[in-house]
């Protein structure tokens, strides 16, 4: 595959608005309020608080519906039985193909003026954006994507296979480019809140996405993910280096002041938590393994209690609210967690679990049990590794010590995008408990349905797609989820 990048302000019929794919769209999506010369720097804050937001949303209102983190109180309750309506994908496709484009453009002005901290940065932003847009739909445009100055139109659906391949590529590349350690001028810090530049802490991030990436496909043989995760954490170890703290997590920490207000800033508290309930699969592990992070988390049902209500109800049946999300947790600055040092060390935990790499699961899956919790600046109980549903056992099988390592790592993803649903589409785990009104066949959906207005502006290789995939359904299982 050819890496081709282009400017930020010619966007594909794919990515943009219906109406941007007549023949004069690239007159029609441009954007009055960028700069035709912005340096590669001046991309990156935008595009990353786009996509932070972005997913926030979406978690709010998609993923953490489907894995039972909040019940809507409503009855209508679609997303919590399993009926995901075509239209909810609209907004998913359309911003992260925008940022996406703002990203690649980033990376060719860097190549411009051979900036290969800027590169590598804008690498690894690609293929955070890339990834979730193939794990959501499929196979999706990736080569041809956002090529309309090059007359291309109608971009072709690579298949996911393909684009794992790539974005593995680029991953190399981009750690390639940061062990150069190109320090970042200083008045040119600002412009990245993630890390203000650090190329150290930028080749951690990517390396670790690199992580959660292998194994997402490891159970496919075509990448020889396996091989690569042993090669990545244990033999070349020192050439690949990973978060290794808190503090070095990827997280875009959101203010009360702008420009960095995090998506719920203006949502009245009502609509932040006024008509939803925590579930009682949430609430119950906490309440199970007394928490600390509960009172984060979640409001008191009573004096002193967290309760939640069933997920995927009976319809007509809406339960009374039990706790829900403290109005505070709206501005707090970790909710815009991008990935964070526990799910390094969760994703450690299974490899290790799976004979990738040598040292015990047990060490990786403790450290990631501690530092979910001080990651929320809580204090972890003396006894907290022992308790019910937590404490590690060696005489366990391999699906007991899956589940132990995936609950933990499901709240380590609070409201991190679509990774709590990726993580169960691939695993099966957590186990989820079926509501009584859960529909589809009780069967968890397995991606989103294409954009509508795709099938019309790109007919042609929406079906070939479609065709490939074995259908354009909820249920049809993308490549790495496929047996």
């Amino acid at each position: 595959m050819k890496h081709t990048y282009i400017p930020v302000l010619l966007l594909l019929c794919a990515v943009a608005m219906t109406s941007a794919c007549r023949k004069d769209f690239k007159e029609i999506n441009k954007n009055p309020n960028a700069s035709t010369i912005a340096t590669p720097e001046a991309l990156l804050a935008p595009a990353l608080y786009s996509v932070v937001n972005g997913n926030l949303s979406r978690a709010m209102r998609l993923n953490n519906i489907l894995m039972q983190d909040h019940v809507p109180l409503s009855n209508n309750n679609d997303i919590g039985r399993y009926l995901i309506r075509p239209n909810e994908s609209d907004f998913m496709w359309n911003n992260w193909y925008l940022q996406l484009n703002n990203f690649r453009d980033m990376y060719a002005k860097a190549g411009d003026v051979n900036d290969t901290t800027m590169m590598g940065i804008a690498l690894i932003c690609d293929v955070w954006v890339s990834s979730q847009l193939t794990d959501m739909f499929g196979d999706v445009p990736y080569t041809e994507a956002a090529k309309g100055k090059d007359g291309i139109y109608e971009p072709a659906f690579d298949l996911q296979q393909d684009i794992y391949a790539d974005l593995f590529v680029k991953l190399e590349l981009a750690n390639r480019y940061l062990a150069l350690n190109k320090a970042v001028a200083a008045d040119k810090k600002a412009a990245d809140p993630l890390y203000q530049g650090a190329p150290l802490l930028w080749r951690q991030f990517g390396n670790s996405l690199y992580l959660r990436l292998l194994m997402r496909v490891s159970d496919k043989s075509e990448l020889n993910a396996a091989a690569t995760i042993t090669l990545i954490a244990e033999t070349e170890a020192v050439n690949y280096p990973m978060i290794k703290s808190n503090a070095e997590s990827a997280v875009l920490r959101f203010t009360t002041t702008p420009p960095y207000i995090s998506e719920f800033y203006n949502y009245r508290d009502y609509d932040f938590n006024g008509a939803v309930s925590l579930s009682e699969f949430f609430v119950n592990n906490l309440n199970l393994w007394k928490d600390p992070r509960a009172a984060l988390w979640a409001t008191e049902a009573s004096l002193g209690v967290y309760l939640g209500v069933p997920s995927g109800y009976a319809e007509g049946q809406v339960p009374e609210q039990m706790s829900t999300y403290p109005a505070a947790l709206k501005n707090n600055p970790l909710m815009g967690n991008i990935m964070n040092y526990a799910e390094v060390q969760f994703l450690l935990a299974e490899a290790a679990l799976k004979g990738m790499i040598s040292k015990p699961a047990k060490d990786y899956y403790e450290t990631g049990v501690t530092n979910a919790i001080t990651f929320w600046a809580k204090e972890v109980p003396e006894d907290y590794l022992t308790r019910e549903g937590i404490a590690w056992t060696e005489d366990g099988n391999m699906d007991q010590k899956m589940e132990l390592i995936h609950v933990q790592k499901y709240y380590s993803l609070f409201f991190t995008d679509f990774q709590q649903w990726s993580e169960y589409r691939r695993t099966g785990h957590p186990v989820l408990p079926l509501g009584a009104g859960v529909q589809n066949g009780g069967k968890m959906p397995a991606r989103f349905k294409y954009p509508v207005y795709v099938q019309s502006v790109n007919s042609a290789h929406y079906s070939e797609a479609v065709n490939r995939m074995g259908g354009d359904d909820i249920n049809i299982k993308v490549w790495w989820n496929k047996p």
